[in-house]
Parts: structure tokens; C-alpha cells; sequence
């Protein structure tokens, strides 16, 4: 029987296939190519990513390891420590084939786990606990997001896909969320998002009625919403001053308010 979290499954592992397939085959010049990325390495992007496979596994199987690595991790940093640096210097010292091999072990295991939970089981992450839908989702935007540094850095176009659809959501499922790490009111107005998919479908978020809203294509609304453009870089149009505010501090990953790129920053780096 085919069970809910099947399609959203292979759509990560799509994601993690379609990814695997450059940086497989780079040479070691190549993989200390810096990225538009807070001038993060392609080794340092694959680290990232092996990093927080090896985290999200770890929460499959067991809540108490996970909050007990999670909690290990901040107590070894001093004040003043920058969390993904942290991270980024513990995995980019292995040899190429170490860090690939790192960050593959863990894909198939989470994959296989996920497709087994129900679609609104709960599992611990930073921050509140996600369920295994929302999980999927946000394994899916970090690949996706960070794929896109590499993509940039490399100079490779990468065809949108459907999978923008679960990145999209995420987008807009994370509004409140980028006021709040901010420290500022989320707001009372409703926003119509209304973007074009890859094939020609549209995809909709919000009352039709909503005096503010977003409207373009999907791939812009994710690169912005995961901070890889500027709006300004992007051909969205965006009307009424909430939904002007969201798109000027929009951030769907976990973590500190992060300032999204000026103009033209974070475009292909050659």
C-alpha cells in the first residue's frame, strides 16, 4: 500500500539525485570554488548539507540523541560563535571522497524512515517540532537552496521543477515565522500569493480578494524567500506594504534573522 509521504520522498530524493549529479564528478579546484553564499565553498555548501542529514537521521531515530548532540554542539561554542562556521570548519577537513561519502550515508535511511510515519507525526528539530510532512519539506528546501549556491558558482542553469511547489508552500507557510525572528508583530493581513509553476500551472496561497499580494513566477518566490535573491533580481510583482515588508525580511530555514542580498548579490558568480 502506497503510503502518503511516498511522493513527497522521492521528490527529496530527487532533489538529493539532481544535486549528487554535479558535484559527483568536480574536481578538487572546483570544490573550493567560493559561492555567492556568504562566500561559502562548494565543499563547504556539501558540509552544510552533510551536516544536517546526519542531524535529521539522528531525529528519526531517537528525540533524546538528537537534543543531547543538538545541546553538545552549543556547549562546545563560545560567545560570539558563528553556528554554520562552527559547523562548515568540523566537516570541510575531510578528504572529497569522505565528505560525499558522509553526506550519501545517512539520504537513504531518512528517506526510508519518512516514508514509514504517518504524514503529521511530530519530530524534534531546532526550533518547535516539525511534523514528518514539514520535515520532508525542509530537507527539500535546503538541498534545493543550497544546490542553488552551487549551481551559481559553477554557472549551470538549472531548470525550475515541480518540486518548487514544496519550497513554495514553505515560503509562504514561514511568513509569521520571519517577523517573529525578528522580533516584530506578524501581520493581521492576508496575502494572496499567486505563482506561475514550471509547466504552465498556477499555484495559489490566500484569499483571491486579499488587498495585498505576490504574483510571478515560482522560482523567483523561492529564490527570494530563501534568501538566494534579491526581490529586486527577480520579476515578481508585490503589492501593499505587508506584503512588501515580508518580502524585504523573508526566510524560510531555522536559525537567526539573516539579512537577504542586496541587488544583485547572489547571482552566478561567473
Amino acid at each position: 500500500m502506497k503510503s502518503a509521504m511516498q511522493p513527497i520522498c522521492k521528490d527529496l530524493k530527487n532533489e538529493y539525485d539532481e544535486l549528487e549529479s554535479v558535484v559527483a564528478g568536480l574536481d578538487e579546484k572546483s570544490w573550493n570554488l567560493e559561492t555567492p553564499f556568504y562566500n561559502w565553498t562548494i565543499r563547504d555548501e556539501i558540509s552544510h548539507l552533510a551536516y544536517y542529514d546526519t542531524a535529521a537521521l539522528q531525529s528519526l531515530k531517537s528525540r533524546e540523541e538528537f537534543m543531547a548532540g543538538f545541546e553538545a554542539l552549543l556547549g562546545s561554542m563560545k560567545p560570539g560563535d558563528d553556528l554554520f562556521d562552527e559547523i562548515n570548519a568540523r566537516w570541510r577537513a575531510m578528504a572529497t571522497a569522505d565528505l560525499l561519502a558522509a553526506w550519501r550515508t545517512p539520504r537513504e535511511e531518512i528517506l526510508a524512515r519518512l516514508e514509514k510515519m504517518d504524514a503529521r507525526d511530530r519530530l524534534a528539530w531546532y526550533g518547535p517540532d516539525m511534523s514528518a510532512r514539514s520535515f520532508a519539506t525542509a530537507r527539500i528546501m535546503e538541498v534545493w537552496a543550497h544546490g542553488q549556491d552551487i549551481f551559481d558558482a559553477l554557472g549551470i542553469h538549472r531548470p525550475p521543477t515541480s518540486r518548487l511547489k514544496h519550497i513554495a508552500h514553505m515560503g509562504v507557510a514561514t511568513c509569521s515565522w520571519s517577523f517573529i525572528n525578528r522580533q516584530m508583530e506578524p501581520p493581521e493581513a492576508e496575502i494572496r500569493v499567486e505563482l506561475a509553476g514550471p509547466a504552465g500551472e498556477t499555484w495559489t496561497w490566500g484569499p483571491e480578494d486579499a488587498s495585498d499580494a505576490i504574483t510571478g513566477d515560482a522560482q523567483g518566490f523561492c529564490l527570494v524567500t530563501t534568501q538566494r535573491r534579491n526581490i529586486a533580481d527577480t520579476g515578481l510583482t508585490v503589492s501593499g506594504r505587508t506584503a512588501q515588508q515580508w518580502m524585504a525580511i523573508a526566510q524560510t530555514f531555522a536559525g537567526p534573522a539573516a539579512e537577504p542580498p542586496a541587488p544583485g548579490e547572489r547571482v552566478h558568480s561567473r
